[in-house]
C-alpha cells in the first residue's frame, strides 16, 4: 500500500522495534502515526523523542493495556487479579461469547474504532505477555489451596484468568473485528519464536528445568498466534495479514552506566554478612524476611538496554549474542523488512506468506477421486435403502440441522423447484406428519443430538442429550421465544412455517442467480452452471448446504 497520507497505528511504539518502525515510517510521510505503549510516560516519551524527525507527521500518544477493558486499561494486571471484581471481569472477557457489548468495552477495539488506522504494525510481544503469566505456578497455587482449603476461590479464579489459549483466541477475535469495523487494509505483526531461534536445547531458562516450560509456553503461544494470523490471512474481505518473526536477540536501545532497572524499578542492594548466614537445616524458605540488611544503595553498573528483552550486563549480552547462541539482529533491520512488506514488497521474511507457500492444499487427484466417492456413496444409499444425511461428527450442529431440513423438504416436496412453489404452511404440515409417523426417521435425527422443533413451535422431540444450546456450566436454561429462535437457528431441525419460508427464499435466490447464467456460454467461467443443480429437479442436500456456507454465511475458502 502507499503509506503517504495514511493513518498508521504502531502497537508497542515505545519499544525497541516499535520505535525503529516509527522512525522508518517517517520517510514515507504518513499523515498520522498513533504510538502506543503500556504506560503514559512511555507513550509521551516516544512522541517527544520522535517529534523533531517527524516534521509535519501528526504523532498521537495512546497508552494502556490493549488486552484489558478500555475503562481499566491503566490498571496493572496484578492489581486486577488481587481484586475479586477485577478477576471476574478478566474471566468474563476471555470466556463469554463475543458480542457487541464485549467489543465496545475492549481497549483494543476502542483504539481501532476511534483512530481507524489504514495500517497496523503490531510490535507488542503478545506471546510473552500471555505466557509469562505462568499458568504452571498458578496451577500449583490452586492445588495447594485445594489441599489446605484456604483461598480456594481466589486461586481457582486466578488459574482461569491465566488460561493462555482463551486469551489468545479472544485477542485475535477482537483484533480482527476491530480491523474490519475500522476499515484497516493491512496488518503486519512483529512476532517471535520464543527462543531467539534456538531449539529445545536452549540453555537460557526461567527455572531449573531445561528447556523451561514457561519458555516453551511462550513458543507455543507464538506458534498458535502465527497460525491464527494464517487463518486471518485466508479470510475474504479482510485486511492483508503479514508477520515478520525475528529469531535472534534484538538489540539494542541504549548503552549506559548507572542505575540498573528491573521492570522499570531500581534493584535495592541488601547484604547478608557471614555472621547472619542461614543454617542449612530443616526447611529452606523461598522468601524470608530479616535475613538481609538493606544497604540504602541500588544496583549500578554499565549496561545495555535491549528493550523488551531487558537490561543486560556486558557478560550477559556477550554470552547471549555470541556465535552459536542467540546471536543478534538489529531493530532497524526488522523495521526495514516490516515497512517493505507494508508497502507491498516481498522481503522474504513474511511467515504468513511462507506458510501459504509450504502448506499442501487441494489436489487434482483429490478432486477427481472426490467425485468417485460421492457416486459410490450414492450407489450404496440406493442398494441399502438408507439415506446418508448427517451423523453430527463434522460440526457445527448447524450443518446437521441444515442437511436434515433440506432432506426433509426433499422428502415431502421432491425437488428445489417444488419447495419454492408450494405453500409454506402446507409444507410445514407435511413435515410435522412425516416426522410424527416415521419413528425410524425421528430416531436417526434425535439420536445424534439434534432435536426437532415441531411445526407449532411449542413441542420439541429430543434425545437424552442435545448439542444446542451448548453446556456452559448450567444444566438448566430459561425457555423464551427469543431463546427458542436462537437455539433453532443454531442446531434444531425447525419445522415451523416461518423456517420453511426462509428455505423458500433461500432456494428461490439460488434459482434466480443460476438462471442469470447464459446457457449458451460453454466456457470455464462459471463454477456452478444450471446443470450443476440438475435444473432444480432434485434436492442435492450437500450442494445446497455448501452454497449456504459459502454465500449466505460468507464462509468461502479464499486460497488454495
Amino acid at each position: 500500500m502507499d503509506i503517504s497520507g495514511k493513518r498508521v497505528l504502531v502497537l508497542g511504539g515505545w519499544g525497541l522495534v516499535g520505535a525503529a518502525v516509527c522512525h522508518r515510517l517517517f520517510a514515507d510521510r504518513p499523515a498520522k502515526i498513533i504510538v502506543t505503549s503500556l504506560h503514559e510516560n512511555e507513550a509521551r516519551e516516544a512522541i517527544e523523542e520522535m517529534e523533531a524527525e517527524a516534521g509535519a507527521i501528526e504523532l498521537i500518544p495512546w497508552w494502556g493495556d490493549i488486552f484489558a477493558r478500555f475503562d481499566e486499561r491503566t490498571r496493572s494486571r496484578g492489581e486486577m487479579l488481587t481484586d475479586p471484581d477485577g478477576r471476574r471481569s478478566i474471566i468474563q472477557d476471555i470466556l463469554d461469547d463475543l458480542s457487541k457489548e464485549l467489543l465496545d468495552r475492549s481497549a483494543l477495539y476502542r483504539l481501532l474504532f476511534d483512530h481507524k488506522p489504514h495500517a497496523i504494525v503490531d510490535c507488542i510481544n503478545t506471546a510473552t505477555a500471555i505466557a509469562y503469566q505462568d499458568v504452571y505456578r498458578t496451577a500449583w497455587d490452586a492445588l495447594k489451596a485445594l489441599e489446605t482449603d484456604r483461598g480456594v476461590e481466589e486461586s481457582v479464579e486466578r488459574l482461569i484468568a491465566n488460561l493462555s489459549v482463551p486469551q489468545l483466541i479472544r485477542h485475535i477475535q477482537i483484533l480482527y473485528a476491530g480491523m474490519l469495523d475500522a476499515g484497516t487494509q493491512m496488518y503486519v505483526k512483529v512476532g517471535t519464536a520464543g527462543s531467539g531461534g534456538m531449539g529445545l536445547n536452549i540453555p537460557y531458562t526461567h527455572s531449573e528445568e531445561r528447556p523451561s516450560r514457561v519458555l516453551l509456553s511462550k513458543s507455543s503461544m507464538a506458534g498458535a498466534h502465527t497460525l491464527l494470523l494464517f487463518l486471518a490471512g485466508r479470510t475474504p474481505d479482510g485486511p492483508i495479514i503479514k508477520e515478520v518473526k525475528p529469531t535472534a536477540t534484538i538489540a539494542w536501545k541504549e548503552i549506559g552506566s548507572g542505575e540498573v532497572l528491573r521492570h522499570g524499578k531500581p534493584i535495592p542492594l541488601v547484604d547478608c554478612s557471614p555472621e547472619n548466614a542461614v543454617s542449612l537445616e530443616g526447611n529452606l524458605n523461598l522468601v524470608e524476611n530479616g535475613v538481609a540488611e538493606p544497604t540504602g544503595e541500588t544496583l549500578k553498573a554499565p549496561f545495555i538496554n535491549t528493550g523488551e528483552n531487558g537490561i543486560f550486563s556486558r557478560g550477559e549480552f556477550e554470552a547471549i549474542t555470541s556465535l552459536g547462541q542467540m546471536e543478534m539482529i538489529t531493530p532497524e533491520e526488522i523495521a526495514e523488512a516490516v515497512v517493505f512488506e507494508l508497502k507491498g514488497g516481498n522481503s522474504g521474511h513474511d511467515v504468513v506468506h511462507a506458510l501459504d507457500s509450504a502448506v499442501y492444499g487441494p489436489t487434482y487427484r483429490g478432486g477427481y477421486l472426490r467425485n468417485r466417492a460421492v457416486e459410490w456413496l450414492h450407489r450404496l444409499e440406493q442398494e441399502s435403502g438408507t439415506d446418508s444425511v448427517a451423523f453430527e461428527m463434522l460440526g457445527p450442529p448447524r450443518l446437521s440441522k441444515l442437511l436434515l431440513e433440506a432432506y426433509l423438504l426433499g422428502r415431502v416436496a421432491g425437488s428445489i423447484r417444488d419447495v419454492i412453489v408450494k405453500n409454506a404452511g402446507e409444507l410445514a404440515t407435511r413435515l410435522d406428519k412425516i416426522v410424527g409417523e416415521d419413528a425410524e426417521l425421528r430416531s436417526r435425527i434425535i439420536s445424534i443430538g439434534i432435536p426437532i422443533l415441531m411445526a407449532d413451535g411449542k413441542r420439541l422431540l429430543r434425545g437424552e442429550t442435545i448439542k444446542i444450546p451448548p453446556h456452559k456450566g448450567e444444566n438448566q436454561l430459561l425457555i423464551s421465544t427469543e431463546s427458542i429462535d436462537k437455539w433453532a437457528a443454531a442446531g434444531w431441525v425447525d419445522l415451523r412455517p416461518s423456517n420453511v419460508e426462509r428455505w423458500q427464499v433461500r432456494l428461490e435466490y439460488i434459482k434466480k442467480e443460476t438462471e442469470k447464467i447464459d446457457r449458451g456460454n460453454t466456457s470455464s467461467r462459471e463454477n456452478f452452471p444450471p446443470d450443476y443443480w440438475v435444473d432444480f429437479e432434485t434436492m442435492p442436500i450437500g450442494k445446497i448446504v455448501a452454497w449456504i456456507f459459502t454465500v449466505e454465511d460468507k464462509g468461502a475458502r479464499m486460497k488454495a
